[in-house]
């Protein structure tokens, strides 16, 4: 069974305008708790109880966070905080591929990769634990997939390729930004270069390991929430409270 996580949370947030000035995005508060304890609740109900939190912004805060989460049920969780900021092969580098281009092989067998800002739910999380030698990426159908990075599926269940923002309908399942991996995903991350918006992306090494036949889609059944932005405050704040999570 896979326990261990890597979450990256070393931005900012700039789309949450003021509120993200005096704390990192993941650390805004939500019926009364920090986004990222919720995330956490959700991982250990799920049975991953190894983290590894990439962080960068306001270092000090994150720190605190870890200091004073405590998991559900009094559980024992294991955090271990990566500061992105201090990894030397990172500098003037940035994009979603970053946080694992700096875990200089903390991380040798399978794991969960997940984006600090989004919130699944736990049988959501429970089905990415799958123990094979496939990597795996969560898909959510959308009625408006040009938004988003649309999954490609070929004739044998495989993705074939991710087609971001596609101006052409290709499909309505788009990546919700939760991976499982295996130890073949860092054989993947140096052969990638920047994208056009001058960014390294995780997306670009999934792609070589679709290539490779190695990446399997698995599609969401229950929720996928985006923390980005200042209304999403208020609908995390009501899926919580619907789910008698808001305590």
């Amino acid at each position: 069974m896979i326990k261990k996580v890597v979450i990256a949370a070393a931005g900012q947030g700039t789309r949450m305008l003021n509120l993200s000035k005096d704390k990192p995005k993941h650390l805004i508060s939500v019926n009364g708790r920090p986004f990222l304890s919720y995330l956490f609740d959700s991982l250990f109900l799920a049975g991953y109880k190894d983290i590894i939190l990439v962080t960068g912004y306001m270092q000090e805060a994150m720190d605190n966070f870890k200091k004073d989460y405590t998991a559900p049920n009094k559980g024992k969780i294991k955090i271990e905080i990566v500061n992105q900021s201090d990894c030397p092969n990172l500098k003037g580098k940035y994009g979603t591929a970053c946080p694992l281009m700096c875990l200089n092989n903390k991380v040798k067998d399978q794991f969960l990769y997940i984006y600090g800002d989004n919130l699944f739910s736990v049988e959501d999380l429970k089905a990415m634990n799958v123990d094979d030698e496939f990597c795996y990426v969560a898909g959510v159908k959308q009625e408006r997939p040009e938004k988003y990075g649309v999954l490609v599926e070929n004739s044998d269940g495989l993705l074939e390729k991710i087609v971001e923002k596609p101006k052409e309908f290709v499909g309505n399942l788009v990546n919700a930004g939760l991976y499982k991996f295996t130890s073949k995903v860092f054989e993947k991350i140096p052969m990638i270069e920047k994208s056009l918006r001058g960014e390294y992306e995780i997306t670009d090494a999934v792609s070589l390991l679709a290539k490779d036949r190695k990446v399997k889609i698995k599609e969401l059944k229950d929720c996928w929430y985006d923390f980005g932005s200042p209304e999403d405050i208020e609908k995390v704040s009501k899926f919580l409270n619907e789910n008698n999570k808001g305590k």
